[in-house]
């Protein structure tokens, strides 16, 4: 075995690189388009999860975050981020405890997004009881179909409704672009036209005499149209964007033009187990590792991107182990030999993990807890 397939000896397999140098310029890239545009930077920390990355982004230029769960909120504000939106709504005792314990935080700014008149009932009862007024916006359906409430006169109606309510502060109003589009021309279609729906939904509001200082889009694959589009002065209602994984990336945010191969930040490091069959080589790392998403860049969809060897395929995974198929088979693989695989869906691949170790020019640089793993997912 040859010394220079060694990667960072140090390190046991399977282990989680980010590779700082491409996440800093990652953030950087978030940063700098969004204030170009002239509008807000709000990053969703769904894909990473690390109070620290979050720290990163806001230092760079970002006001605050941007979680799903109200759990992933109490995991930040406990690695002191303050300034946080929850993207998911949320009922129930339970979950109005867990905003209890937030709104409680004095220095905490928290902004919760809704779509039903009966979660803000919670809300503003439990807002009531700590003294605290809380700012609420409202999701908006642009063809997602998953939660939000129809542009037009739903969305008028029920914020009539809940401003009625005690302690609620409407604030604005807020979506998420998808289904995803296949091409790059289909992602800034999607971009025009989800920023064109909420710019009209937000000038409805503002004709009714409603103020709506929150106006929030921009996805991991529209955020860099939508950001040229801003700055063209087409869309003037927007604030704020919220881009997410495509500060990390992998396969699947590759396909939706969110960011190439070579610049993804997370890979995972891996050992060749055993050479003993003539096609294949299998790795120490499986489905528990990997995750379970395909994502093809062949004829079949494979579990990863071999960094540095489009010649490999890794195209079957078990729970523990994996197979790398050869495509050129004078470039076989040694027995010890470690590899660097780019994920298919780092979101869920991260929170498997407890750490990340971050890495600059083959050196290991720190350890990145994944801070709200098992919080709230």
């Amino acid at each position: 075995m040859e010394k220079q397939d060694i990667l960072y000896p140090s390190l046991d397999t399977p282990s989680l690189l980010l590779n700082m140098n491409l996440l800093e310029e990652n953030i950087r890239e978030m940063s700098q388009l969004s204030a170009s545009a002239g509008v807000k930077l709000r990053p969703h920390v769904k894909v990473h999860e690390s109070g620290l990355i979050c720290k990163m982004q806001i230092e760079a230029g970002a006001v605050g975050v941007e979680v799903g769960p109200l759990e992933q909120a109490e995991a930040m504000a406990e690695e002191g981020v303050d300034d946080i939106l929850v993207a998911h709504p949320f009922y129930g005792s339970h979950k109005l405890e867990t905003l209890k314990r937030l709104l409680g935080r004095s220095r905490i700014k928290l902004a919760v997004v809704v779509d039903m008149f009966e979660q803000v009932k919670g809300i503003s009862q439990t807002a009531q009881e700590i003294g605290r007024e809380v700012p609420v916006v409202l999701k908006v359906e642009t063809g997602n179909n998953r939660y939000g409430v129809l542009p037009g006169e739903p969305v008028l109606n029920l914020v009539k409704k809940l401003r009625q309510l005690p302690n609620i502060h409407f604030a604005g109003i807020y979506t998420h672009e998808n289904p995803p589009k296949s091409t790059r021309e289909g992602q800034e279609e999607n971009a025009f036209e989800i920023a064109s729906i909420m710019a009209q939904t937000a000038a409805m509001l503002k004709k009714n005499g409603i103020a709506v200082e929150h106006v929030s889009v921009g996805s991991s694959g529209t955020f860099r149209a939508t950001c040229r589009f801003i700055k063209e002065g087409k869309f003037p209602e927007i604030t704020e964007i919220h881009p997410g994984s495509c500060v990390i990336g992998d396969m699947t945010y590759a396909r939706k033009f969110a960011r190439t191969e070579d610049t993804c930040a997370l890979t995972i490091l891996t050992t060749v187990m055993s050479t003993s069959h003539s096609d294949h080589a299998v790795l120490d790392s499986g489905a528990k590792t990997f995750g379970v998403d395909l994502v093809g860049r062949r004829e079949v969809p494979g579990f990863g991107y071999v960094r540095g060897r489009p010649d490999l395929f890794l195209g079957r995974t078990s729970n523990e182990t994996s197979c790398v198929y050869y495509s050129n088979p004078e470039k076989k693989l040694s027995l010890g030999q470690r590899l660097e695989i780019v994920p298919n869906n780092a979101i869920v691949v991260i929170n498997i993990h407890k750490q990340m170790y971050g890495v600059r020019n083959g050196v290991v640089e720190k350890v990145i807890p994944v801070t709200g793993r098992g919080r709230g997912n």
